[in-house]
């Protein structure tokens, strides 16, 4: 006979049938009543239990935790909060749970910090806040490979060992096989890396972007979903040492027409868990709402999670430039007024987090698209301008946390990329296949970055990049 998940029970048309369900058990109550939930759904299903009828063992062995097998009947519920039960036939224990060793744990039906779920990771998708995060991290997965199937992009792998160090910041993990405590040394006393298992210095990616371009130049447009490595040691909630990467690349492609991709993108993996993930969003939206109870008026959210990512899918993002950008924060309120935590005072400023929420929430009250950067902040890559002070960079902005895109027109042209790379000493002998798509056929071709956690966090309404991603890495923690 089929096994039915709860998702399938809980939609069924058709009652009074016989059903099998296989789940955890949420809460026993009265000796009577099983909350259900085998992950499929935010939701649990009521199993109605005959106690006068059923083994006193088995009673006895169905607690919180517990994995159950339940041959029953789906029927109307006679309670409120549901529209369907099941009255239980026959209970199989498929798996115990020592009810002492689960009031030790994040199993325990009570409300349980952040900070406590994080430690026991490997139970906290048995919640409903972690069971919701993880579900829509998946359909975020599969919407984004969708789009870029839908639109005749090709999948790529790129490298996870590789030389390069496509940011240039230095921030990398090594990969060796020498001996730490006695590695060779050449002449000079330094470690001989001639020696080690690929003759050189090896790291794990921090981007898949360099490899990428190279594909774009013979497929036309490529894309890669995996996961870089940074070895930054910063504890915020804002980083991880490794995160999953979407970045697309096209072959003939300017910065409007990266622009128009990448915000054609945004709009329809969102779209995507908008129409699929009702349920989820509608508890994780509950769950800020009452989160926010507890905070002061002014650091409560204005938008709900759901008007958050109707206001990025409805409304077109505007596009402004740099400058047009530090003219507005230079001249607003709180820059005047010094609200600003970095003040604006000048022309090639990094903009932070606070401006950019600025520029999205208060000034423009739409997504924006930040364009033509100064060239010093930027990377050696990006296509210098014919004013030689700014290249076409853009970095789309999103309410609530800033800056959630970055991409650029790459620099086509062999004797700029050349001189900007000699500017920051990077070796061009480091970078020889890079610079070979100058010299061979080359053209206008962009590209963008977005880190897959801060798009989780921003659907799922996450405070912690810790909560978005199954096992984190960060500073001190690689457990599990």
């Amino acid at each position: 006979m089929k096994s039915y998940t709860v998702a399938e029970l809980l939609s069924s048309e058709t009652l009074v049938q016989e059903v099998i369900v296989k789940g955890w058990v949420r809460t026993f109550r009265a000796n009577r009543f099983i909350a259900l939930n085998d992950g499929s759904t935010i939701h649990n299903i009521q199993c109605v239990v005959d106690f006068e009828n059923t083994n006193e063992d088995t009673l006895n062995r169905i607690g919180t935790g517990a994995a159950v097998s339940i041959k029953g009947e789906l029927v109307e519920s006679q309670g409120k909060g549901q529209k369907v039960e099941v009255q239980v036939n026959e209970i199989t224990i498929l798996g115990d749970a020592d009810q002492e060793e689960v009031s030790k744990t994040i199993l325990q039906p009570k409300r349980h910090t952040l900070e406590k779920l994080r430690e026991q990771a490997h139970l906290r998708t048995r919640t409903n806040t972690f069971s919701a995060v993880m579900r829509l991290r998946s359909s975020l997965s599969f919407a984004i490979h969708k789009y870029f199937n839908d639109n005749g992009f090709y999948y790529m792998h790129t490298p996870i060992i590789t030389a390069s160090d496509a940011e240039g910041a230095g921030e990398t993990f090594r990969v060796t096989t020498l001996d730490p405590q006695n590695p060779p040394l050449d002449e000079e006393g330094n470690v001989d890396y001639s020696k080690d298992f690929f003759g050189k210095e090896t790291n794990l990616t921090v981007s898949g972007q360099l490899e990428a371009e190279t594909y774009a130049m013979s497929l036309g447009k490529v894309y890669t979903f995996g996961p870089t490595f940074r070895a930054e040691n910063s504890n915020t909630s804002r980083h991880l040492s490794e995160f999953w990467m979407i970045e697309p690349e096209v072959a003939f492609m300017d910065l409007a027409g990266n622009m128009d991709l990448a915000e054609d993108f945004m709009k329809s993996v969102l779209s995507y868990i908008l129409e699929h993930n009702p349920d989820d969003l509608a508890f994780l939206e509950d769950r800020l709402i009452q989160e926010d109870k507890s905070k002061p008026q002014a650091e409560r959210s204005e938008m709900t999670l759901i008007e958050k990512l109707r206001f990025v899918v409805d409304n077109n993002f505007k596009r402004v430039s740099y400058t047009e950008a530090i003219d507005i924060l230079r001249n607003s309120k709180p820059n005047k007024k010094k609200k600003f935590k970095y003040l604006i005072n000048e022309w090639g400023a990094d903009l932070q987090s606070e401006h950019e929420r600025f520029l999205v929430e208060k000034h423009f009250k739409c997504p924006v698209i930040l364009f033509d950067y100064p060239a010093n902040i930027k990377a050696f890559y990006m296509r210098l301008n014919e004013d030689e002070k700014t290249v076409r960079a853009m970095d789309i902005l999103f309410p609530g946390i800033g800056e959630i895109v970055g991409g650029s027109q790459r620099e086509e042209r062999l004797d700029v990329l050349k001189e900007k790379m000699a500017a920051l000493n990077i070796p061009e002998e480091e970078l020889w296949w890079y610079l070979d798509l100058r010299k061979y056929g080359t053209a206008v071709h962009s590209g963008f970055g977005l880190g897959f956690e801060r798009l989780v966090m921003f659907a799922t309404g996450m405070s912690n990049i810790r909560d978005v991603i199954p096992y984190p890495r960060t500073p001190l923690n690689a457990e599990f």
